[in-house]
């Protein structure tokens, strides 16, 4: 059974924890890809998850080749990733709203750290009517180091006012909860579209199929 000590503040993971949105993003690359005729693979996509733009970029470059365009790639993908946000097509992740909501009433301080850049994070949030249900952000354009250094995770504990090892990160990647661990916070790992590594299983980290178990650890 999950035990979890009260947290000084939650801080939570944004993209495929919060909102179902990695399958959306994935599938925006794979089509901006496929217009540019770029061979995209599902393979490369995953290998994108929790990483931030420029991690993405490298990776990106590294599968295509340098000369590859990545500007036209980006520019097609956010027309499209845009436009699916702004018509409303990513779901909350189920149990989202129920642990907010246990979270305010125990006034319990509440953080997103999330590698999308601040402008996009802010649009999702809203469009999904969660942005003002947090006391901070730390965003993918407000560090110089992206998942896994720690360094996104020391951001929003500093915004929120905790000191990190008081502080429950929840995750679904597992560059996520690398950097979660490495800024020596309490984590558990919600998998989404990726399964724990062998490194994951190996921190101890608690592994659940749902925000559910995290709200039901935090009651008792």
């Amino acid at each position: 059974m999950l035990n979890i000590p009260r947290p000084q503040a939650v801080i939570f993971d944004m993209d495929g924890l919060l909102l179902d949105s990695e399958r959306v993003a994935l599938a925006s690359f794979e089509e901006a890809a496929t217009a540019l005729g770029a061979p995209w693979t599902r393979e490369l996509g995953l290998s994108l998850v929790g990483r931030s733009a420029r991690d993405c970029d490298t990776i990106i470059a590294r599968a295509f080749g340098e000369a590859f365009p990545l500007e036209p790639l980006r520019e097609r993908f956010s027309e499209i990733y845009d436009a699916k946000v702004a018509a409303g097509s990513i779901p909350l992740k189920p149990w989202v709203r129920e642990l907010l909501d246990w979270l305010e009433a125990a006034r319990i301080p509440r953080a997103v750290a999330t590698s999308t850049f601040r402008k996009r994070a802010e649009a999702k949030l809203a469009r999904a009517h969660l942005l003002q249900r947090f006391d901070a952000m730390a965003c993918g354009d407000e560090i110089l180091r992206g998942k896994p250094a720690p360094d996104i995770y020391e951001l929003a504990a500093q915004r929120v006012g905790a000191e990190p090892r008081d502080c429950l990160a929840l995750e679904d990647s597992n560059v996520g909860i690398r950097a979660a661990v490495s800024a020596s916070m309490r984590a558990v790992m919600v998998p989404d579209l990726l399964q724990p590594d062998a490194d994951i299983r190996r921190y101890g980290v608690p592994i659940v199929p749902s925000l559910k178990e995290v709200l039901i650890a935090l009651q008792g």
